[in-house]
């Protein structure tokens, strides 16, 4: 069942997020509990906000608040199969709901790494702000009605704001023992990694001129045996609690290579670098290896990395990215348009492609500030001599759009969803 986009809901919409308001999320919960859906759902408040509207003007408190949507439609998209809805509330809350049927240690594990997610500061042009989000969280009652539901979500909110040292809450008021299920959680991952299950998949990347196959971007997922699928964003925050996010990222770049080596010699493969492959002295060195050893040929190697990854250190990711560029890799600046971007990467970096946040693309079609703001971008990067990938197109309307404005290629379910090496390979070879 494919995932339930917030932007198919027009009737009222937030002015500061676009995201759907209170009205449409109790229909659409009301709708889901009548048809007997498994509903799970997050409220998500932010501590002190008003400081921050205070501290730095309404308007940089609304681009706050619009980043933190955009965060939360993008994760819920990337970690749920099934319906979901993102919802403003009123204030700093924002409502999360989803039928894509998960255990309780699962929906708490999305809950834990979305609110990660959310605690990143963000720039905005009076200062940076530093979200301090928490979370109630709970599973739908057989035959509960709308306003039971919430209720309970929201009492256990004003008890989860009130107490500083914890984030989440269930909204039936059991303790999470979550130190416990997070250790053992961590243990399966390393056990995981050991046995090799650990599942790589490729997104399809095409040609915005002739829709030609590129290429494709190499994804994450593990199917744990008690909390199902788990995507990329929570593998990594399992590896990161374990100290184990070199292993876990070499794992992935190894087995995206090795499952890539028989295709046909025209197609890229992108790989996603994490800050702690850039922060380590010799990454550059041992990606190098990597990829020799792979027997996949580097010029066929597109690393992507996020504003989030440079943060650290940009002196010292441009010097690593530089040495892998001069073998003939290519870098492409990966999110581009989300939330604040510092152009001062653009300068810095080796870059050979922007790759367009899905934000960038959704609504393009129908919105005349949407795409003015996408002009800039392409003309930006065409001065720059950088070829643009847009992201998240899920519409031929999107596609032909952002073939007409000048990207050189594209991705989303619009042609193809994440799939296995083998149903790649046939894919190419089709």
């Amino acid at each position: 069942m494919s995932a339930l986009h917030p932007d198919e809901l027009d009737a009222g919409r937030d002015a500061v997020t676009g995201l759907p308001g209170a009205d449409a999320a109790r229909a659409r919960l009301g709708e889901w509990l009548a048809r007997g859906e498994q509903v799970h759902a997050l409220l998500i408040g932010l501590r002190r906000f008003d400081a921050v509207n205070l501290a730095y003007g309404a308007s940089s408190g609304d681009v706050a608040l619009g980043e933190l949507a955009q965060r939360i439609k993008h994760f819920a998209a990337d970690e749920l199969d099934g319906p979901w809805l993102a919802a403003r509330g009123g204030g700093g809350q924002f409502l999360l709901l989803s039928a894509d049927p998960c255990s309780r240690e699962r929906w708490q594990l999305f809950g834990a790494e979305l609110l990660d997610r959310l605690a990143r500061p963000i720039a905005t042009a009076s200062g940076t702000v530093r979200p301090s989000p928490r979370a109630a969280l709970l599973r739908g009652l057989a035959e509960e009605s709308v306003d039971s539901l919430l209720d309970r979500l929201a009492h256990a909110l004003d008890r989860v704001m009130a107490q500083p040292a914890r984030r989440l809450l269930w909204g039936d008021g059991e303790a999470t023992r979550a130190g416990r299920r997070a250790a053992l959680l961590e243990a399966d991952l390393l056990q995981a990694l050991d046995r090799g299950e650990i599942e790589v998949l490729y997104q399809p990347q095409f040609s915005c001129l002739d829709d030609r196959l590129s290429g494709a971007e190499a994804l994450a997922r593990w199917d744990h045996p008690q909390l199902g699928r788990i995507g990329a964003g929570g593998l990594f925050a399992i590896a990161e609690r374990a100290d184990h996010v070199a292993q876990l990222s070499r794992e992935i770049q190894r087995r995206a290579l090795e499952g890539a080596r028989d295709w046909p010699m025209d197609l890229r493969l992108s790989l996603n670098v994490t800050p702690n492959d850039l922060i380590a002295e010799n990454f550059a060195a041992e990606f190098a290896a990597l990829v020799k050893d792979s027997g996949f040929a580097p010029w066929r190697v597109t690393l992507e990395v996020t504003e989030q990854v440079l943060l650290a250190d940009v002196s010292h990711a441009a010097r690593a990215l530089g040495q892998l560029a001069g073998q003939g890799m290519r870098i492409a600046l990966d999110d581009f348009g989300a939330g604040f971007c510092n152009f001062r990467y653009l300068k810095l970096l080796p870059l050979h492609y922007l790759k367009l946040d899905r934000s960038m693309i959704d609504g393009v079609a129908g919105d005349a500030r949407d795409l003015a703001v996408l002009r800039a971008i392409l003309a930006m990067a065409g001065a720059l001599d950088l070829k643009v990938i847009a992201e998240g197109v899920e519409t031929e309307a999107q596609r032909v759009l952002a073939a007409h404005e000048g990207c050189a290629f594209y991705q989303g379910f619009l042609r193809a969803q994440p799939m296995s090496a083998a149903e790649f390979t046939a894919l190419a070879r089709s």
